[in-house]
């Protein structure tokens, strides 16, 4: 028989050398789930990165800018005039509470933005920064706006103001011109329909009447802000029949230089108003409203004064969004949204039937 080997026992020394893997929960993982891990942080981070540049660029991230930075005069603005009350107010609290309400801006490129809304904040920031050197002034919180084109950005302007502050008949009349001017819109109409899109057709009528206002008298008016809207509608129509009364007006604000609202409208008035003859047989200057209107339609008795004894060229809304002026010539005109075909043609038909 062949003789066998006998085996030795184990040599529990002999693996010593070999580097071992430590155990338990400090047990090193395996190299894919090091990849693993390495590509979810990246991607949580630049998924994070992704959310805040657009929250940024799609103005839900509020940015701390310097109020230096922000051109004020980036759009013509709406508002013409801030009362001096209202600005006290603002600034009393913002320094007590700090900006509450961001301003909109537009990024210009090169660290400027176009300021959109906000006039009155950064006012009052830059005065209370004048008035107290402290540095938290200095800085204004903003969300950033872009607008596809400048009709966007005069549009968000208005709506704002319009809602936080309301405007007067001539300072909506007066930025319809300016956007205009500047050449956001081709045509009045075009600018007037956009900027006030929410506005009722009487209200954007309205604006529409105040128009011929800023194009006579901007800069001659000193309070036009408080032009009443029931003044403003004469005025309109009598500028609208006499072509020299722009004019007379100008001088007379000039020589008057009114230092208030009321005085203002005084001096319109009195120009507006029918002087009476002067004693002694002269002749009074010819009135921008002439005599009560002599109704040319048939049937109806000559040289009677409008009810209410009502002088010429008035405007009256005899229903809504349909309105009613009496020429100097007695002519009748009929005007508004309300003045449909239908309307037009039952008009016809009725004044047919008086002729018969």
């Amino acid at each position: 028989m062949a003789k066998r080997k006998r085996l030795t026992p184990a040599n529990p020394t002999y693996l010593d050398d070999t580097p071992t893997e430590p155990t338990g929960i400090f047990a090193r993982a395996a190299p894919i789930a090091d990849v693993a891990r390495a590509a979810s942080s990246t991607a949580a981070f630049e998924e994070m990165a992704d959310t805040l540049t657009r929250a940024r660029t799609e103005g839900r991230m509020v940015l701390e800018l310097p109020l230096d930075a922000v051109d004020v005069g980036y759009l013509v603005r709406d508002r013409i005039v801030v009362e001096d009350a209202e600005m006290e107010s603002l600034r009393a609290s913002v320094l007590a509470r700090g900006q509450q309400t961001p301003i909109e801006v537009a990024d210009l490129g090169g660290g400027r933005y176009g300021l959109i809304s906000g006039w009155r904040r950064c006012q009052a920031l830059r005065q209370l920064a004048e008035q107290t050197n402290d540095a938290r002034f200095t800085q204004v919180l903003a969300l950033l706006r872009r607008p596809d084109q400048a009709s966007d950005a005069y549009l968000a302007m208005v709506e704002e103001n319009e809602i936080r502050v309301g405007l007067s008949y001539y300072e909506r009349a007066r930025i319809v011109l300016k956007a205009v001017e500047q050449g956001v819109f081709d045509t009045q109409k075009a600018a007037l329909q956009q900027l006030f899109h929410a506005a009722s057709r009487a209200k954007r009528s309205k604006i529409g009447s105040f128009l011929g206002i800023v194009q006579a008298l901007d800069g001659s008016l000193r309070f036009p802000q408080a032009l009443a809207e029931r003044t403003g509608l004469t005025l309109s129509h009598a500028l609208e029949d006499d072509a020299g009364l722009a004019g007379r007006l100008r001088n007379a604000l000039d020589a008057a230089a009114p230092d208030t609202p009321e005085a203002e409208q005084a001096v319109v008035q009195s120009i507006l108003t029918p002087q009476p003859a002067p004693e002694g047989g002269g002749t009074s200057p010819a009135p921008v409203v002439a005599a009560p209107a002599v109704s040319t339609l048939p049937g109806v008795p000559q040289n009677i004064a409008p009810k209410g004894g009502r002088p010429q060229n008035e405007v009256e809304e005899v229903a809504p969004d349909l309105w009613l002026r009496q020429h100097g010539n007695g002519a009748l005109t009929l005007s508004g949204a309300a003045l449909t075909e239908d309307l037009r043609h039952a008009l016809t038909q009725w004044l047919r039937r008086q002729v018969d």
